[in-house]
């Protein structure tokens, strides 16, 4: 009798796995806490060998892009798809999204993405990857409405399944299970994830940090983490952003204390504020503080406004009545009456506090009487275009502030103790630190060894990378394609790297047009060189050099013989490398030279 039923139990578990069906309670998945009979181990045994693939397509030695397969039997589904920002290397560029090659191609096995929560470098990707695969998306309430709004700018609303839940809810992907965990990030609805496995139990924490005074009142789920722990983690994924950073991340309510002070130091002024419209948390207190001092809330910027009206629509901001105007009727009230909210924290040369910078912008210009605060820190890489934008402020006379002077900017990552906690509340056999440049992972992962975890057992990915875990062991066993795809207008993948270093040849030399006319009945020279030069040198203050390249030119094209002018291929060719060797010589520079012949 008791064979029968240990047997029936392990055919559940089995059918569970394989064929998707739902077992109700996630508590349950690994709790079997009952001494083993032989049968039970060698079916635990077989369980642990069935191979869990861990493949990050983007967010590793790197910022932002983050996206992330995970792999079981005939099954996969997709851990965010974000999209990260061009850097200087790629001028024209509007923005770099993962490359989706191993998704097209296992389009059949893929049950599902399933969403940390609604920052860009997380859901920014989301909508050129659907534009290729049509897949259910699971998220949170704020997260899909994001995800839709962006969904409606691609001509994609109503055609994608989007499927709202919530933490402690869990979600089958054929022979796994996610079950969402709350996390306390910059923005509401963040979460992490319970990856549920034949192989064991995998914790992906998203982006998060511990904040035990958030303004919803919302903490992280410790006790889960902690619960998941004490049955066993197989592998710890793990955000590594502030890995760097030594003791705690601070509240998001200092922001709230430091714009009480600073509101009342600029009585008598317009305020005005940039900071990241999704963080919606330091809106609320934006907007709390504007009600304290009787000013009215203005909104600048597309996304700050969209990201504003979504976010009063769930409920996630509470805006009295009244408080929020319309930016036409600024004119009605006195500069002490009105607090601006714009985007632009860093530097976008697009961006409405960029504009209002450089007094480019339709409805306001910055005076004396601006008291403006920038409530960010600047993402690696834009510390000039800020700082730029932070002295064209003070050079039309306004106060600026900036998170280096007050506390008007925290983060929303785990700084070294958090990711300790996190550590040890899991007690993982495996780790894998995730989202960060290579510092950032390598950091973590000494983090994880001075808590005694095995170096052998850390994994320091690249993306593209096949880690697979079996229970017993972890490593990295093959390679899929991974990288960058860039977006320029409408315009996907089509700028590459021979572009992009034809691009960086433009704006670093400039360009030579040399046109000649080639007769081709008779084969010979009818016209030209003539030389067009674009950033390279002004003609007309340069006739000499052009003068004596154009001599150069009619010298090589005298030495060519009437069969060379027959090939015009090995003409354009004598032309560009007698023609470049001459710059070169008087002017030490390299411009583009582009070789045109007419016919006629």
């Amino acid at each position: 009798m008791e064979n029968n039923q240990t047997k029936a139990s392990h055919d559940n578990q089995r059918r569970f796995f394989r064929k998707g069906e739902r077992n109700g309670n996630v508590k349950n998945y690994n709790s079997n806490k009952t001494t083993a009979s032989p049968n039970q181990k060698k079916d635990a045994k077989e369980q642990r060998k069935t191979p869990v693939k861990i493949i990050p397509l983007g967010g590793l030695n790197e910022i932002g892009k983050n996206m992330t397969v995970i792999e079981c039997c005939n099954d996969m589904f997709i851990i965010d798809c974000g999209l990260a920002f061009p850097d200087t290397e790629m001028p024209g560029v509007d923005i770099v999204i993962p490359d989706f090659t191993y998704i097209e191609k296992n389009s059949d096995k893929i049950r599902g993405i399933v969403l940390t929560h609604g920052h860009e470098d997380h859901i920014g990707g989301l909508a050129y990857l659907l534009k290729k695969i049509n897949i259910p998306v699971y998220g949170t309430k704020l997260t899909l409405a994001l995800v839709d709004g962006k969904l409606k700018e691609h001509g994609l609303s109503g055609k994608v399944k989007l499927i709202v839940t919530a933490p402690r809810k869990t979600i089958k992907m054929g022979c796994m299970a996610v079950e969402f965990i709350k996390v306390n990030h910059s923005i509401p609805d963040a979460v992490g994830m319970a990856i549920h496995t034949p192989a064991g139990v995998i914790v992906h924490t998203g982006d998060f940090k511990v904040d035990y005074s958030p303004i919803n009142g919302e903490i992280i789920d410790l006790v889960r983490f902690g619960e998941l722990g004490s049955k066993g983690v197989l592998a710890l994924m793990a955000d590594s952003t502030n890995a760097e950073r030594q003791g705690y991340t601070q509240s998001e309510r200092t922001v709230g204390e430091s714009f009480e002070k600073l509101f009342a130091k600029g009585e008598g002024k317009r305020i005005i504020i940039a900071t990241f419209s999704s963080n919606i948390h330091r809106i609320q207190q934006i907007v709390d503080c504007a009600k304290r001092y009787g000013r009215k809330v203005a909104v600048f910027g597309r996304s700050m406004v969209n990201v504003i009206t979504t976010a009063i629509e769930l409920g996630y901001l509470d805006v009295p009545k009244g408080i929020i105007i319309d930016i036409d009727m600024m004119n009605r009230y006195t500069s002490s009456e009105i607090v601006l909210i714009t985007t632009g924290s860093q530097g976008e040369p697009m961006s409405a506090l960029t504009r209002m910078a450089m007094n480019d912008h339709k409805k306001v210009n910055i005076t004396p009487n601006d008291f403006i605060i920038i409530s960010a820190t600047p993402i690696p890489g834009n510390e000039k275009f800020v700082t730029k934008v932070v002295n064209e402020l003070m050079k039309s006379g306004a106060q600026v502030v900036y998170e280096a002077m007050y506390e008007v900017h925290v983060s929303g990552h785990a700084c070294r103790e958090e990711l300790k906690l996190i550590q040890a509340l899991t007690k993982p056999k495996f780790f894998i630190p995730v989202h960060g440049e290579y510092k950032h992972l390598k950091k973590h992962a000494e983090l994880a060894k001075e808590l005694g975890m095995p170096e052998e057992n850390i994994i320091i990915g690249e993306i593209g990378n096949v880690i697979e875990t079996d229970g017993t062991k972890i490593g990295v066993v093959s390679q899929v394609p991974a990288g960058k795809i860039l977006v320029d207008g409408l315009g996907v993948g089509d700028v590459g790297s021979i572009v992009l270093r034809d691009r960086k040849h433009l704006a670093q030399d400039g360009l030579i047009i040399v046109v000649i006319g080639i007769e081709r009945a008779s084969n010979t020279l009818v016209s030209g060189p003539d030389i067009i030069s674009r950033g390279f040198v002004y003609v007309r203050e340069s006739e000499e050099l052009i003068d004596s390249a154009k001599a150069v030119l009619e010298h090589t094209l005298r030495s060519c013989s009437s069969q060379d002018f027959r090939e015009w291929n090995y003409i354009k060719t004598r032309m560009r490398d007698d023609l470049s060797d001459y710059i070169y010589e008087k002017t030490k520079r390299s411009p583009m030279i582009l070789p045109i012949i007419m016919e006629i």
